[in-house]
């Protein structure tokens, strides 16, 4: 599966690249790998950057984040909603690929926090993973956007001489970057009743218990727990053709991503769940993260959605969707 962050999410390379994940939206991923210092990168005016924002940022905070950007001189190519980028191991791996394809130097975070807002400045590893576990990076609060921008503006200048000159002047937010490499389709991989599936374990003890169970409950045929971090092309050699995802995310990044049907504003999805054994319909607001599993055919890259939206507010239970969908399309009890 793809990401469900490990208890104390002390890995980012294990929660990207592994297949399943366990993490509290209270902790961050990507912060806290890293070490604060009030020292701003050597090159910061000299080099690329990228920007992961919170998605509760309104438009005109980011563009008045660009602005003072371009006068600073931090060289931001484009702004990522960061559940996006963090979504699943093979929509970071994408992104990662596309930052390096932009020379990308620096992640900018930006973040809103209890007493206001956050900037991290911090480099691109050149990895899925991102960051580098303990590197360094310059962290600047403020419960004001703009005393915050100031701060930014004083300390870059004080410290080094800007060289990157030709600057947006308001943020990119329209880059699209396609993780999916074969075809998607809104059914269930018929070809699981033969084909064995990997399922990625937690790595954490009581999590791993909860997931063999539901799926010796609730799925009808072969599969096999992998450990953490095991890539796709380990369980090809093994012998597995079938890989479970599961993407974490904005329900309405989730179906983007995923490549729902979007022209229709909604500002809730109809969720078929099965919270007593029995389809039901839930409506879940489009900006609730959600989870969604899904199979994806390892050789070719295509994923196997299912045939009805099943995401819900839990991995359990967005687990136990998937499979009790798909042993309703057979018609299995």
């Amino acid at each position: 599966m793809n990401r469900i962050f490990n208890k104390v999410c002390s890995a980012v390379l294990l929660c990207l690249l592994s297949g399943i994940s366990i993490c509290s939206y209270s902790q961050d991923p990507l912060i806290d790998k890293l070490q604060m210092t009030e020292t701003v990168p050597g090159d910061l005016l000299a080099t690329r950057s990228i920007a992961l924002y919170d998605p509760s940022y309104k438009k005109s905070e980011l563009e008045e984040i660009q602005k003072t950007f371009a006068q600073i001189g931090i060289d931001t190519e484009a702004y990522v909603e960061k559940d996006v980028i963090l979504a699943g191991a093979d929509f970071t791996r994408a992104y990662a690929n596309y930052f390096i394809t932009r020379e990308i130097k620096y992640i900018v975070i930006l973040d809103k926090v209890e007493k206001g807002y956050r900037m991290v400045v911090t480099p691109f590893n050149n990895t899925p993973a991102l960051v580098d576990a303990n590197q360094i990076a310059w962290m600047i609060t403020h419960s004001n956007l703009r005393e915050m921008l100031m701060t930014a503006y004083r300390n870059s200048w004080i410290s080094q001489k800007r060289q990157n000159l030709l600057i947006n002047d308001f943020p990119e937010t329209q880059i699209k970057v396609n993780a999916i490499t074969g075809r998607r389709s809104e059914f269930f991989a018929i070809d699981l009743k033969i084909d064995a599936m990997a399922v990625p374990a937690f790595g954490e003890a009581k999590a791993d218990t909860l997931l063999y169970r539901m799926l010796k409950e609730h799925y009808p045929f072969k599969w096999k727990l992998m450990p953490p971090g095991t890539s796709e092309e380990e369980m090809r050699k093994k012998g597995f053709q079938y890989v479970l995802l599961e993407i974490q995310t904005r329900g309405i990044a989730a179906k983007q991503l995923l490549g729902y049907d979007l022209t229709k504003a909604e500002s809730a999805y109809v969720s078929t769940t099965y919270p007593n054994g029995t389809a039901q319909l839930r409506a879940i607001p489009s900006e609730t993260r959600i989870y969604k599993f899904y199979a994806k055919h390892i050789p070719s890259g295509n994923i196997f959605l299912g045939t009805k939206w099943d995401a819900d507010t839990t991995w359990e239970q967005a687990l136990k969707n998937y499979l009790k969908g798909f042993k309703a399309e057979l018609k299995i009890e």
